[in-house]
């Protein structure tokens, strides 16, 4: 089992970058022609690659972000919280003439989410983009897919990226998303031959492989050939997977205000780990954390901490 040990150096992401617009709380639809009030109405920074660079970032790792914005205020909006954080967006085409990412989220009181989005200017990234030349990946020992199932060009040359990856000595991850071409395991299975770890969460590994129970999950994966799944399961912690039996950690007992963004923020918070030399164990118990403050928030990335802060709370947690 892969659980180690782990290179040192930063990771290189790429994913979508999207300006949300979160309403909460909304518990049921009012009529056509209606008005109803709610708490809040707020934009964030949101998106696969940009939640995961910036929970990279914000936890003090060194962190490349590839994806596209488009030149409007909503793209001038996320790229400023990325560089806040000292994520390097030199990767990160702005395109004139093209409408960012944007999602509209409606939250619950539970912390529960339903998204309306518009793909804009991830509907133009594509394979080459991903630079993989040593002027790029320098300092870097980790690549990381927020997602290929909202970079609708990404599909089919996905597993052509990964390979540039491997080939250039970095380990590899993705995070599956909701698929909502519904093509699932038919554009997943050709890349788990070039995945060192796969992250998913429940609702998704019942898409790809029929079963959230942690034992089936990681038996359909693994025998297509990832080296290392790990199950989000939201307030029941994650599950890490391999050859053997699955090892589970457990969640962070803390209130759920929005969940927007958090499994994105757990896969930075695990890169995060490993790049420090951390066991997988280890990584997906920190990463719990990171999950914990992200859902504790409004917006996916907005309750984050430091790496010292978060290993601090989690002492205090215990």
């Amino acid at each position: 089992m892969p659980w180690g040990p782990f290179p040192s150096g930063g990771a290189y992401c790429a994913g979508n970058i999207v300006l949300d617009v979160l309403i909460r709380p909304v518990e049921s639809l009012p009529p056509w022609g209606a008005t109803a009030l709610v708490d809040s109405i707020a934009q964030h920074m949101g998106g696969n690659g940009a939640n995961t660079a910036y929970a990279l970032g914000k936890l003090d790792t060194p962190v490349k972000l590839a994806g596209c914005v488009g030149q409007d205020p909503f793209g001038e909006y996320v790229l400023a919280r990325l560089r806040g954080v000292k994520v390097d967006v030199s990767q990160v085409r702005v395109l004139p003439g093209v409408q960012t990412a944007t999602t509209a989220g409606l939250v619950n009181a539970r912390g529960e989410r339903l998204f309306y989005h518009v793909l804009g200017a991830s509907n133009t990234v594509e394979p080459e983009q991903i630079s993989f030349a040593p002027s790029v990946i320098g300092g870097l020992s980790y690549f990381h897919f927020g997602s290929i199932f909202n970079l609708p060009r990404m599909r089919s040359g996905a597993a052509g990226v990964l390979e540039r990856a491997r080939q250039a000595g970095l380990v590899t991850s993705l995070d599956t998303m909701w698929d909502t071409a519904g093509r699932w395991m038919e554009d997943i299975a050709p890349l788990c031959p070039l995945l060192d770890c796969l992250f998913l969460n429940q609702d998704e590994a019942r898409m790809l492989a029929g079963s959230a129970e942690p034992a089936q999950v990681a038996r359909c994966f693994t025998s297509r050939g990832v080296r290392m799944v790990v199950l989000k399961m939201a307030g029941q912690g994650c599950a890490i997977c391999g050859a053997g039996e699955p090892m589970r950690v457990p969640a962070f007992s803390v209130p759920v205000v929005d969940t927007t963004g958090a499994g994105d923020c757990f896969c930075g918070g695990f890169l995060a780990a490993l790049s420090r030399g951390w066991a997988a164990p280890e990584a997906a118990r920190f990463a719990c954390a990171v999950a914990a403050h992200s859902i504790q928030h409004i917006g996916g990335a907005e309750g984050l901490a430091g790496f010292q802060q978060t290993l601090a709370w989690m002492e205090r947690k215990h």
